[in-house]
C-alpha cells in the first residue's frame, strides 16, 4: 500500500478555490473602494460611483492634516495605546508568572475571576467608570476624566484580563526544569523570570503586546466620553471630517488609510509571533 495521501477530489478542489476566490474578493474589494476614493475629488466621490476613477489626485491625503488636527489625535493615539500596551504587558507577565509558578490561596478563584470578566459588554463599565473618575477627581483634583490617564487606565480594563490569561497558559508550557537550573545557578525568582521564563515566552508577550495595542488603538466608545478636544484619539476624531454643511468622504478614506498603517505594519512585521504565541497560549 501506498504511503501517499490520498489524491482530493476534482470538486472539491474546485469548490475551495472557488470559495477562497470568493472570500478574497469579499475582503479586497472594500479595500480597492477606500483606496480609490480617496484618490478623487470630492465631486467624484459624492457623485455616482466608478470602479476605474476619471481622475487622480493626491490632495485628500494633503488636505487631511488641515481639515482637523490629525496630527493632535495621532499623537494622541500613540501616547494613549503605546502607553496601555506596555503597562499591560508588564503587568501580565508578573501576574501570570506568579499564577503559574506559585501555589497561593484563591488561586482558582482569581483566573477564574480575570477570564469571567471578558464576559461583559464593555459599554456595562462606561457609566461606573465615568462617576468613578468625576467622584475621584472632585475628591482629589486628580484629573482622570478627559485625560490620557484616565484613558489609558480604562483600556487596561479591557486588555488585562486576556493578556493575564493567555500568559498563564503559555508559561504552563515553559517547562519548570528551566527556572530550576536558574535558581541553581543563583539566580533568584525575578532572576529567573527575566533570564529565562520571559525570554522562552517571547511568542506570547508579543501576543499580548499587538492584542493591546489594536484594543486601545481602534476604540471608540470610551474615547468619546472620556476625551476631550485636547486628548482626543484618531477612533474619534475622525468624525471631524463630516461636517454640518459637507461630508468629506475622500478625506476620509485617505485619513482611515494613514492611520490603519501602524497596525497593519506592526501585524505583518510580528505576526509569526502573534500566530505561535495565541496557539500556545490558547491550550495548556
Amino acid at each position: 500500500m501506498s504511503d501517499s495521501p490520498m489524491a482530493q477530489p476534482s470538486s472539491f478542489v474546485w469548490t475551495r478555490r472557488v470559495f477562497l476566490t470568493l472570500l478574497t474578493g469579499f475582503v479586497l474589494v472594500p479595500v480597492y473602494v477606500m483606496i480609490s476614493s480617496s484618490l478623487k475629488p470630492l465631486a467624484d466621490v459624492t457623485g455616482k460611483f466608478r470602479w476605474l476613477p476619471s481622475g487622480l489626485t493626491v490632495r485628500p491625503y494633503i488636505d487631511i492634516w488641515s481639515t482637523v488636527p490629525l496630527a493632535r489625535y495621532f499623537v494622541n493615539s500613540l501616547i494613549v495605546a503605546g502607553a496601555a500596551t506596555a503597562c499591560s504587558v508588564v503587568i501580565a507577565v508578573f501576574s501570570a508568572y506568579a499564577v503559574s509558578r506559585y501555589e497561593f490561596r484563591g488561586k482558582r478563584v482569581f483566573t477564574v475571576t480575570v477570564l469571567s470578566t471578558q464576559m461583559f459588554p464593555g459599554i456595562l463599565f462606561l457609566l461606573p467608570l465615568f462617576l468613578l473618575y468625576v467622584n475621584i477627581g472632585n475628591a482629589t483634583g486628580i484629573a482622570l476624566f478627559g485625560s490620557r490617564g484616565g484613558l489609558i487606565l480604562t483600556y487596561l480594563t479591557f486588555s488585562l484580563p486576556f493578556s493575564i490569561w493567555m500568559l498563564i497558559g503559555y508559561f504552563d508550557s515553559v517547562p519548570r526544569e528551566l527556572d530550576e537550573a536558574a535558581l541553581v545557578d543563583g539566580c533568584g525568582p525575578l532572576g529567573a523570570l527575566f533570564r529565562v521564563v520571559v525570554p522562552a515566552a517571547i511568542p506570547g508577550i508579543v501576543a499580548v503586546a499587538v492584542y493591546a495595542f489594536m484594543t486601545a488603538w481602534g476604540e471608540v466608545l470610551f474615547a468619546s466620553v472620556m476625551t476631550n478636544d485636547t486628548t482626543r484619539t484618531l477612533a474619534v476624531g475622525l468624525q471631524g471630517y463630516s461636517t454640518l454643511n459637507d461630508v468629506y468622504w475622500n478625506q476620509i478614506m485617505a485619513a482611515s488609510l494613514v492611520v490603519s498603517v501602524p497596525v497593519v505594519a506592526g501585524f505583518l512585521l510580528l505576526q509569526r509571533y502573534l500566530v505561535a504565541g495565541l496557539t500556545a497560549g490558547a491550550v495548556k
